[in-house]
């Protein structure tokens, strides 16, 4: 959430914020419901300072034996004057921290502008694209001939956009977890494992409700809902604190549950676009100071990632226009994905700056003063789209894969084979 005062102080720059994002927001209205928020508490300041006054006159007249007929009247005229003021200001307050809760965040100087995803840059490439000399299939049919990936069972277990893990499937998803887990727990990040439900503050405070309720998934009757990545609950570890000392470095695992209402074609047919998914997430709560540098090496830390899997990524910037609501700054992580012919994004690395901090209320002390905490988060990988691009990039001939040297420990095998 944007801070008011500096909405006021910075007005045309906010305006320009918004532009660049391709966000419309009617910030004169929110100036105006500030304005006439401060106008209704001066009036109900003075009406309760002429009632202190006037009471405490009332008083003494009564204990002389004056008559206080008429003060007594026009000091309930003003207590009904204060009763309908305090029923305003609170209106406008409620009004206000509603416009608020709708404006995305401000855009970083250093992100290029742009409208859409084909204005992002590109920031570097690693690793070589692999070239085949055999027709190259897509991960779901790999899967599929190996037995080891059932979405004709999900669809009919649950619907679409699920899939059943069988076999070494399973246990490559769950060894592609444990490897993440280890990784970014020997780089410094403490491991969480947090709840797959959180309530609505919670949503509020990284910037999920109330503009994207419609994408969530709410368990019926209650205040709970389903989270789409770990940074909900694993950022709200800290809210409404006073953080005792930063930063703090999280990795977390957790099961992912999105809509992904719209999404259409190919993005559905295999591990790209599910409605419920696997997810290492890393966050940091940092000092302000230190955030954009800890951006770089939260991107640095995802990518390593990739890079001991032996995976060709490249990273991009994006631009104004693709920006998260949230996000000051954004990294995307893609992956190759030989059935795509293109680059496919695995990890969204973001800095969120004091955003998120005013929302959830998360603060820190230095030199007697408090202030906001920034918060940044990414995924550490999103472990579905790791597995698709580990059967297409390392896809054989005869059908079997090769399994990456640094999951061989965990799996148990180097080739992954079809059992007939």
């Amino acid at each position: 959430m944007l801070d008011i005062k500096y909405i006021i102080e910075n007005l045309d720059a906010t305006k320009l914020a918004m532009s660049n994002r391709n966000t419309i927001v009617d910030l004169d209205s929110v100036v105006k419901c500030y304005n006439d928020l401060r106008i209704a508490l001066k009036q109900v300041e003075e009406l309760k300072a002429f009632v202190n006054k006037s009471s405490s006159e009332f008083a003494k007249l009564k204990k002389i034996g004056k008559d206080t007929s008429n003060l007594q009247i026009e000091i309930s005229q003003h207590k009904e004057k204060i009763k309908i003021l305090d029923g305003q200001v609170s209106e406008l307050e409620t009004d206000l921290k509603t416009k608020l809760a709708y404006i995305p965040n401000i855009v970083h100087e250093s992100v290029p502008i742009g409208k859409t995803e084909a204005d992002n840059v590109e920031i570097l490439k690693h690793g070589q694209v692999p070239k085949f000399d055999f027709d190259i299939k897509p991960h779901w049919e790999i899967g599929l001939n190996l037995d080891i990936l059932d979405q004709e069972r999900a669809a009919s277990i649950t619907g679409s956009r699920f899939c059943v893990y069988k076999g070494l499937g399973a246990k490559l998803e769950r060894s592609l977890i444990n490897f993440m887990l280890d990784t970014h727990s020997a780089n410094g990040y403490t491991e969480i494992f947090a709840p797959f439900m959180v309530n609505s503050d919670s949503m509020m405070g990284t910037g999920q409700l109330p503009k994207f309720e419609e994408d969530m998934y709410r368990v019926v009757d209650t205040n709970y809902y389903l989270i789409p990545t770990a940074e909900v609950s694993v950022t709200n570890l800290h809210k409404q604190e006073i953080v005792a000392s930063l930063p703090l470095n999280y990795c977390a695992y957790s099961a992912c549950f999105r809509k992904e209402g719209g999404s259409a074609g190919r993005d559905t047919r295999g591990l790209i676009r599910q409605h419920q998914f696997n997810k290492i997430e890393l966050v940091k709560i940092v000092k302000p100071q230190d955030s954009m540098q800890q951006l770089e090496k939260l991107c640095n830390d995802a990518q390593k990632i990739l890079q001991l899997l032996e995976l060709p990524y490249r990273v991009v910037a994006l631009c104004s226009g693709d920006l998260g609501f949230s996000s000051c700054k954004t990294y995307d992580i893609e992956v190759w994905m030989p059935s795509y012919d293109r680059f496919v994004e695995i990890s969204s690395c973001s800095n969120f700056v004091d955003f998120q901090a005013r929302r959830a209320n998360i603060r820190f002390r230095e030199e007697n003063k408090v202030h906001f905490a920034h918060t940044l988060n990414g995924s550490g990988l999103a472990v579905g789209r790791t597995v698709a691009a580990i059967l297409e990039n390392f896809q054989n001939a005869d059908g079997s894969v090769f399994v990456p040297k640094v999951l061989q420990k965990y799996l148990g095998v180097d080739c992954i084979r079809n059992r007939d």
